[in-house]
Formats: C-alpha cells, sequence, structure tokens
C-alpha cells in the first residue's frame, strides 16, 4: 500500500481591488450575467463570465425549471453555449458569483460536482488549464489555476473516444 497525498494550491483575495485588471472585469461580467438568472424558486441567482483566448466574454446563469431537476448551472448554460456555438475556442478563465435576497452569501459559492465534470472536459478538451475565480460579492475571492485543482480524480475514460 502507498499513501499519497493532493496539494491543492488557490489564491485568496479580500475583495476586487486585490485584482488584476481583467479578472476583476470577469468578475463584474460575472455580477451582470446574475441579472439573467431565473430562479423563481430557490431565489438563488448564480452568474458566470467565462474570457475566451480571443478576449471574447460569454456569459451564462442558472436557469431553473418547475419540472426539477429539468433546470441548468450557470456554469453549464455558458459552457454549453461555448460547446456548440464556438467548438474549437479555448477557455482561459472563467468568474462565478451567487446572490439572493433571503440571506447574505459572505464566502464564494463553489460549483457543483456535475459542472466541475463539465468544466474538466473541456479543460480536458482543449489540453490547457482553465482558471477559476469565486468571486463573493463585496467579500472574498478564490482562485485557482486550473479545474483540475478542483476535481483531481474526475471521470475519464479514454476507450470512449474510439
Amino acid at each position: 500500500m502507498k499513501l499519497l497525498n493532493l496539494n491543492i494550491s488557490f489564491e485568496q483575495y479580500a475583495g476586487l481591488n486585490e485584482l488584476n485588471t481583467k479578472d476583476k472585469l470577469l468578475c463584474e461580467n460575472a455580477e451582470l450575467a446574475l441579472k439573467g438568472s431565473y430562479s423563481p424558486y430557490s431565489k438563488f441567482r448564480v452568474g458566470t463570465a467565462i474570457r475566451l483566448a480571443s478576449g471574447e466574454t460569454i456569459l451564462g446563469s442558472n436557469q431553473e425549471n418547475l419540472a426539477y431537476p429539468s433546470g441548468l448551472c450557470a456554469e453549464r448554460v455558458a459552457l454549453f453555449s461555448i460547446g456548440s456555438n464556438q467548438p474549437n475556442a479555448i477557455i482561459e478563465s472563467m468568474a462565478i458569483t451567487a446572490q439572493t435576497d433571503h440571506f447574505q452569501i459572505t464566502k464564494p459559492v463553489t460549483s457543483c460536482g456535475g459542472c466541475l465534470q463539465v468544466m474538466a472536459e473541456f479543460e480536458r478538451k482543449q489540453t490547457t488549464p482553465i482558471e477559476v475565480i469565486f468571486y463573493c460579492l463585496n467579500g472574498e475571492i478564490l482562485k485557482v489555476p486550473s479545474v483540475k485543482s478542483l476535481l483531481p480524480f474526475s471521470f475519464v475514460e479514454d476507450r470512449l473516444e474510439r
């Protein structure tokens, strides 16, 4: 038997003013994406902004449906939009934020497991890391260099590609 360890490195910021200009703008775009959220049931709005290597920014927001679980998270809305409209685009970075009227969110909200797996697939397909920024409105920000940092054991089965 071997005992192995995984170490995850990430950056922590106190707020937007500590970020570089590109990352600050991406977080602000994620905040704008909240306006497109359709969340009449949970009242929990999530916004995502994705920066492509071309410089273009793609937005996504969570979309709920009365026939739960037919809705979709903000991350997958944005990623699937890229996948269907720009299948060869390279994703550099993505920022995710959340907001609700029911309570104050005091820590960054992270992606669910389903979104992490989709993010990992995009990273694997493009063979370059996707930086992920979890942005708490008016609060702390966490930044990881790669989706692999968040989901080191993502589902991969190379034989399915044959």
